[in-house]
């Protein structure tokens, strides 16, 4: 017999039971790409970053480095690698995981299950709010439905109409208004953003993921599922990665809500150019003058290219909020 519940339930046991498919340890890596294993320029272009707010600070004795949803905890390593070593000893790295952290792991790196309390410094939560579960609303001929689910197939039907929270998060964010058309109820990630700026008495937070907009909502939804690089049915049985892309504009109220005193929605593209990265090709001539060097520079030009991609990973959502310090000089110039 199947067991109906809300897909908010069944993607919560899914993904973060006690057999949930994130509980046991599974890696982003080994499911699906992201702009931390596309290329280590990413890690470049947010130390970058981090040397912009460790200035806005004025270089305090202790600076917050904090990954959020950091899978292997790799992206904190390798943005140390890339900073000035006065800055690196002042670093508090923390990585902020359900599963327990790799073997390998550096001692310096502190692993929690929830953001600290006060933070001060550079906050990154790179693809973390598509997988925060969410209810999903269908409108039917009778009005709209939450839908239910059977976590063992993925089939699915009708449940009772959104109530409370669902309804006016619907309402202001997401209305249906023809049979069919599906809205995935995001409150529950404008929570837990705004959990993460309550947390930052200084610094920023940075959030980077696929997203929409208002104006553009996907009319039948986002839901997929990811296992061993390929995609495949969004079944919510702990066997695959169950997503869902993000409204990071109600997220960017949400944060502002919180304590946010500066904001920039923009893509990944412009950010990642604003910081440095172009996808530029060497000058040809440079392969006569230097071979290996025209190889090497050709190689980091293919991997900026992928991050920017405005089709691919250049088209992810990037969510930029300050608090107690102005944005960064590399973001604050880009047009919003």
């Amino acid at each position: 017999m199947a067991a109906w519940m809300t897909w908010r339930t069944a993607m919560e046991r899914a993904l973060y039971g006690p057999d949930g498919f994130y509980r046991r340890g599974e890696r982003p890596a080994e499911h699906f790409r992201t702009s931390v294993h596309a290329s280590p320029r990413f890690a470049a272009a947010l130390a970058r970053l981090l040397v912009e707010v460790d200035g806005a600070l004025g270089h305090p004795a202790r600076l917050d480095l904090v990954d959020v949803g950091a899978g292997g905890g790799g992206l904190l390593a390798n943005i140390t690698a890339n900073v000035p070593p006065g800055l690196a000893g002042r670093l508090v790295l923390t990585a902020v995981e359900i599963a327990p952290p790799p073997a390998g792991t550096p001692d310096r790196i502190r692993w929690l299950s929830r953001p600290p309390d006060a933070i001060t410094g550079l906050v990154i939560a790179n693809e973390w709010l598509d997988n925060v579960p969410l209810d999903v609303v269908e409108q039917t001929p009778d009005g709209p439905r939450t839908v239910l689910v059977d976590p063992a197939t993925g089939a699915e039907r009708p449940g009772p109409p959104p109530t409370g929270e669902d309804a006016g998060w619907m309402e202001r964010w997401w209305p249906l208004r023809e049979p069919g058309e599906r809205a995935e109820v995001g409150h529950p990630r404008c929570a837990a953003w705004a959990s993460v700026l309550e947390r930052l008495d200084r610094g920023l937070a940075v959030a980077m993921d696929y997203s929409h907009s208002r104006g553009a909502r996907p009319v039948y939804g986002s839901l997929a599922g990811y296992r061993d690089g390929a995609t495949v049915p969004a079944v919510p049985d702990g066997s695959c990665d169950v997503t869902a892309h993000v409204a990071l504009d109600a997220c960017t109220r949400a944060g502002e809500d919180a304590g946010a005193d500066a904001t920039l929605l923009t893509t990944q593209r412009e950010a990642l150019r604003s910081l440095g990265l172009t996808g530029e090709r060497p000058p040809a001539a440079l392969a006569g003058q230097d071979p290996r060097g025209y190889v090497a520079a050709l190689c980091a030009a293919g991997e900026e290219a992928e991050l920017i991609d405005p089709s691919g990973l250049g088209g992810f959502g990037w969510l930029a909020q300050a608090a107690g310090i102005p944005l960064p000089p590399s973001l604050a110039q880009i047009s919003t």
